[in-house]
């Protein structure tokens, strides 16, 4: 899916997840958008076309009710202009900067040239060890810098204080951070090739600025050094001045020449100039734009390749939906029973959480039960496939639709013990091999009937739970499946599927 698409369908996700009460865009409105967007596009298309024709849909409708969600959308694009100005304004600072050794005179062991090459060297070694010690990581501080001023940028908007309100107000907090998920990989490259741009446009400007200003002044060489004799000076600027000598064919001068013009000696400084020169185009103007290249060819291809969390519960139900059927929902509960009031409760659930999805609940397994966790590692009942006569492209929209979801089930009225639930979440972990951590799906209903204005107790159960479980590398999810609050629900396990492993949680995970 390319940038603009996918920013098109984060924006329509936003609407339809941050408006939990359908205030802005009710039901009747997402059944339209599903079913124009189908008609459309057609049978058999790409689930991706079919997402992106939606997305516009959406945009399309509410655009005119709710303006400030087309003026976010168009304020989260990226502004190739600024890269534009960014790139013109360093050629022209490495213009103006101060003349090379002050006045008409260069010290050879300090020309602030040295300076610009010195920083450059740092970026690459900084380039090198983020690579490789900090793969993953965000981008730099400039980067960053650059990212805000190019694209996320939110304009303000002003929300009225009632519910309608809120629910704006939680979808233009939400697309924002949700892009800038998306997008990070894109506008990281992008900004980088910019900088190298810019960092090479800093140079050619200093190369230039230096022979125009060669050109109606003379400039005279020399050196000077309280500690350094003529031998290490001339063996200091053979170091320093090796890229320089190499593409000019220039040699750096023998001591000799480099003792004659020590201070208050010196001589025109045409040679050093083209050395320095030299220098800096091996050292920065060539490596910046080869990284520049670089860049840019990663970004093409991350433009056109945007990758969405297509395994989100949103995305799975709209794609399901597309496909002709409901998704798969696998329920393992652990030593747990469910009743016919809490599976009633879980089905409303997961039909709003997943469109549609009928649950399979497997028989519970007992505590303690070596033989069934031996099973749920091996992947044995129902687990991630495709459906029937459905053919998938592995990463595919369609094969993140298809697969099964499972969700290990406990009561909060049980305390979790390493041994039994611990076991139990590992071996269903390792069966299911999703890439993603397991959603655990806690009942609170059984507590609350015995405690129901407990609410210490409930509290720390949560957060007993809560800590268990991240340290089987789950995420928690709590929910009275006795008197289920759908919405919340809904938000809780889109919140938790955006989830990667080790990832703190966002959103509103309880």
């Amino acid at each position: 899916m390319d940038e603009s698409a996918a920013l098109d369908v984060t924006a329509a996700r936003a609407v339809e997840a941050g408006d939990r009460d359908r205030l802005l865009w009710s039901d009747a409105d997402r059944e339209w958008a599903s079913r124009a967007a189908a008609e459309v596009v057609g049978e058999g298309a790409a689930p991706e076309r079919y997402l992106a024709r939606r997305a516009q849909l959406v945009l399309e409708r509410i655009g005119p009710r709710q303006p400030a969600v087309p003026r976010t959308v168009r304020a989260l694009r990226w502004r190739p202009w600024v890269g534009v100005v960014v790139i013109v304004a360093a050629l022209l600072l490495g213009l103006v900067i101060d003349r090379i050794g002050g006045g008409s005179s260069i010290n050879l062991l300090a020309p602030p040239v040295f300076a610009l090459v010195v920083w450059n060297v740092v970026v690459y070694v900084s380039l090198i060890v983020r690579a490789i010690a900090f793969r993953g990581a965000g981008p730099g501080p400039v980067r960053a810098l650059l990212i805000r001023v190019a694209a996320l940028r939110t304009p303000l908007t002003r929300h009225r204080s009632d519910d309608a309100g809120a629910a704006r107000r939680s979808i233009l907090t939400a697309l924002p951070s949700e892009w800038a998920r998306v997008a990070a990989p894109l506008y990281g490259v992008r900004a980088g090739r910019v900088l190298h741009l810019a960092a090479a446009a800093t140079a050619l400007g200093v190369i230039a600025g230096l022979y125009t200003r060669g050109l109606a002044f003379e400039y005279r060489a020399s050196w000077e050094s309280t500690f350094l004799g003529a031998e290490q000076v001339r063996a200091l600027l053979a170091f320093t001045l090796a890229p320089g000598s190499w593409i000019t064919g220039i040699p750096v001068p023998e001591v000799a020449a480099i003792e004659a013009i020590r201070a208050p000696e010196s001589e025109n400084a045409a040679t050093w100039m083209h050395l320095l020169a030299g220098t800096v185009a091996v050292v920065v103007v060539i490596p910046r734009l080869g990284l520049a290249v670089v860049n840019g060819l990663v970004e093409r291809r991350r433009a056109t390749r945007v990758e969405l969390p297509l395994a989100e519960p949103y995305y799975r139900r709209l794609v399901s939906a597309y496909l002709g059927g409901p998704g798969r929902v696998r329920v393992v509960p652990y030593s747990y029973t469910v009743t016919a009031e809490a599976q009633a409760g879980l089905d409303a659930v997961l039909s709003r959480a997943f469109g549609g999805a009928a649950p399979t609940i497997d028989p519970p397994v007992g505590w303690g039960d070596d033989e069934a966790l031996l099973g749920l590692a091996a992947g044995s009942g129902p687990t991630a496939g495709t459906a029937p006569g459905k053919a998938s492209t592995p990463g595919s929209a369609a094969t993140a639709a298809a697969e099964a979801v499972t969700l290990p089930l406990f009561s909060l009225a049980a305390t979790p013990e390493p041994e039994a639930h611990g076991a139990f979440l590992d071996a269903l972990a390792k069966g299911a091999r999703t890439g993603h951590p397991l959603i655990a799906l806690i009942d609170e209903s059984g507590l609350l009937a015995r405690w129901p204005d407990d609410d210490s107790r409930l509290a720390g159960r949560r957060d007993a739970w809560r800590e268990f479980v991240a340290q089987h590398d789950a995420v928690a999810v709590f929910v009275d499946l006795a008197s289920p609050d759908l919405a919340a629900a809904e938000a809780d396990l889109v919140a938790a599927s955006a989830l990667d492993a080790g990832e703190p949680p966002r959103g509103r995970v309880p």
